[in-house]
């Protein structure tokens, strides 16, 4: 993987990128839409590529290694012949799955045990395993294995957590660097700065994860309930201390406001369930603001999602017809209301870049956020 800086902003910390990789160009900053039991849901792989111009998209590690497990995924050829998905895929390591599923794992030294959400099975998670598993599912960018504490968290947990993740983080890059990809195009490990909402653990986190020079960085543990101030405060401790040359991804966030904020503190990649999860509840985004689709101010409502054409679909369908299928709980809704949020929030990444390398990025995100904001 390769990663070209192409400009920053001078007000900011803003910047415009070009990330490499062996199957396709990524521009930077970009939201990655997440298909996480290899599917992004109610969308087809066609409309990712033609309609919302998705350049990467996201996978993950317990989903797929339960479910359809590790042999088919090898048999297939790996997750892009699987689900004959041409372009990058990034897989998150588990850890946040792990975190997740608190009443039913254990976490210790050599890795996390934990029940089957499916059929309550016993597994294990160790940094080596999770390598291979990440291995054989073949994506282009994968995640070392970590805890991720819940919020609140006492400092002692957050401290022992943190240097547990960074022991973990050595054992990942030795097994990484001890392998070799198995379906003939490179691969390349990011690991994931931690620390809670504390400041002098995550300065201390970013400076480790730093040291270990790999080709991009990761910043997890945030958007799992902290305030929005904590969680910017948190980043721009980080991107202050985690290589310019190198890419950085802001795990699991999050609304478009938080996006654009990110952005300005210097964040590259992002993913989020929120379009789509939100979408088939009938929450839509637009540049003027949110929508629920379920209310009846909507009813009558002949006019396209969003009157400015963020996303294709406003040229084809109404608010008064997507808010029929909604309420009807036809499948077209959430397919129609998917494609709509995944489609908004990658105009709003490419839109930032374009802002960016024009020089006018702060002015533009500053209007932005204020309308974002507004409920419909």
């Amino acid at each position: 993987m390769d990663f070209k800086l192409e400009k920053t902003d001078t007000q900011t910390k803003a910047r415009a990128g070009l990330i490499t990789t062996d199957h396709g160009e990524i521009q930077t900053p970009i939201f990655m839409p997440v298909g996480t039991a290899s599917t992004v849901k109610a969308v087809h792989q066609r409309e990712l590529v033609d309609d919302i111009k998705a350049q990467i998209i996201l996978g993950n590690t317990y989903h797929l290694y339960l479910r359809p497990g590790t042999e088919i995924l090898k048999a297939a050829g790996g997750l892009h012949q699987f689900m004959n998905w041409k372009g990058p895929i990034l897989t998150d390591s588990g850890g946040y799955q792990v975190y997740s599923l608190s009443d039913r794992r254990k976490i210790k030294e050599e890795g996390a045990t934990f029940s089957s959400h499916i059929d309550g099975s016993k597994h294990l998670f160790t940094p080596e395993n999770v390598m291979d598993i990440q291995r054989v599912i073949g994506a282009d960018i994968i995640m070392a294995f970590d805890e991720c504490t819940p919020y609140p968290c006492e400092y002692k947990y957050a401290k022992d957590s943190m240097h547990m993740t960074h022991r973990w983080l050595k054992r990942c890059c030795e097994r990484f660097d001890g392998t070799d990809p198995l379906y003939g195009y490179s691969q390349t490990l990011f690991p994931i700065v931690q620390g809670s909402v504390y400041k002098d653990l995550r300065k201390q986190s970013a400076e480790t994860i730093a040291s270990f020079e790999r080709e991009g960085n990761a910043i997890g543990g945030l958007s799992v309930g902290e305030p929005d101030e904590e969680m910017y405060e948190m980043c721009e401790i980080v991107t202050d201390i985690l290589p310019k040359d190198k890419p950085r991804y802001l795990m699991g966030v999050g609304t478009p406001v938080n996006l654009l904020e990110n952005i300005a503190l210097g964040i590259d990649m992002f993913d989020c369930v929120m379009p789509t999860r939100n979408a088939r509840n009938g929450m839509l985004f637009t540049q003027h603001g949110i929508i629920n689709i379920r209310n009846k101010k909507w009813e009558n409502d002949f006019s396209p999602i969003d009157p400015d054409g963020t996303s294709y679909v406003d040229s084809y369908y109404s608010k008064a017809y997507l808010r029929h299928l909604i309420i009807s709980k036809e499948i077209l809704g959430a397919q129609i209301a998917s494609l709509h949020n995944l489609s908004f929030y990658l105009w709003l990444v490419n839109t930032a870049r374009e802002k960016i390398l024009d020089g006018t990025f702060s002015e533009w995100k500053n209007r932005m956020v204020k309308q974002l904001n507004e409920r419909l």
